[in-house]
């Protein structure tokens, strides 16, 4: 497949336990797939051994994962500008704040509020989604959308498409409704369930990838497998990359 974009990044999340055995040596697999970018995880917890393998892989880390709300944001931007990190990505706030309207806009404003910080320090901060944030609604708007129109404009979103579908939401319509906020993608396959050591490889599975990538062309892409269970995850990785980079003309 053919796409506008550069090509994906994958999320390191995907590959933990090889990165917990042996950081170099899974890196180096990812490289010689063909991947030249990730996204990390756990950045201040990891941002040592993230700091001594990186470099030596050729990856660059230009997005990560890293709980916002609450945190030393001191700490969290430092090892943002250590590794090269330009956006920040809270991935996962509590469930039980996306139930009432009024807890999803003070999401939004904590999150606005770590946005002006976070342009001090020359970076950008975004929101990651999972199935809960569109299962719940409001006079029938997802509390994706929601928290979309409170948001500070700085403040990206990386749609996880999977789990978009999975809480009931095509993807494609809901990328077209929430336009430019979207800056990234998180794309991963497989049927609509949330037992996700059923997901596989990207292209191999039921949603519909094409229209997905079509509908946030300015997105950058990144794949990410929150569980395998048909095999080695880097050959679904080699896979998944295969399938969404093709040859860039």
């Amino acid at each position: 497949m053919t796409t506008p974009m550069a090509r994906p990044s994958v999320q390191l999340y995907t590959v933990r336990e090889a990165l917990a055995a042996n950081m170099p040596g899974a890196l180096a697999r990812l490289a010689r797939i063909g991947f030249e970018r990730v996204e990390g995880f756990d950045l201040v917890g990891l941002q040592d051994r993230y700091a001594d393998a990186l470099p030596e892989s050729g990856l660059a880390m230009p997005s990560a994962h890293v709980t916002l709300l609450g945190a030393d944001l001191d700490l969290v931007f430092a090892a943002a500008h250590r590794l090269g990190v330009t956006t920040v990505i809270d991935p996962w706030v509590d469930p039980g704040r996306w139930g009432r309207r009024g807890e999803v806009e003070a999401i939004a404003a904590e999150l606005s509020a770590i946005a002006a910080r976070a342009e001090d320090a020359g970076l950008r901060i975004g929101y990651h989604n999972h199935w809960f944030e569109l299962e719940n609604r409001f006079d029938g708007m997802t509390a994706l959308e929601v928290l979309a129109d409170a948001l500070d404009p700085r403040v990206v979103l990386e749609v996880d498409t999977f789990w978009a579908e999975v809480g009931g939401e095509p993807a494609p319509a809901l990328l077209r409704r929430l336009g430019e906020r979207v800056q990234l993608l998180h794309v991963k396959d497989g049927p609509r369930v949330r037992d996700t050591s059923t997901q596989t490889a990207v292209g191999s599975g039921s949603l519909p990838i094409a229209d997905i990538l079509a509908a946030a062309p300015q997105a950058a892409q990144v794949i990410e497998l929150d569980a395998y269970g048909a095999g080695d995850v880097f050959d679904a990785l080699a896979d998944s990359w295969r399938f969404m980079s093709g040859p860039i003309a």
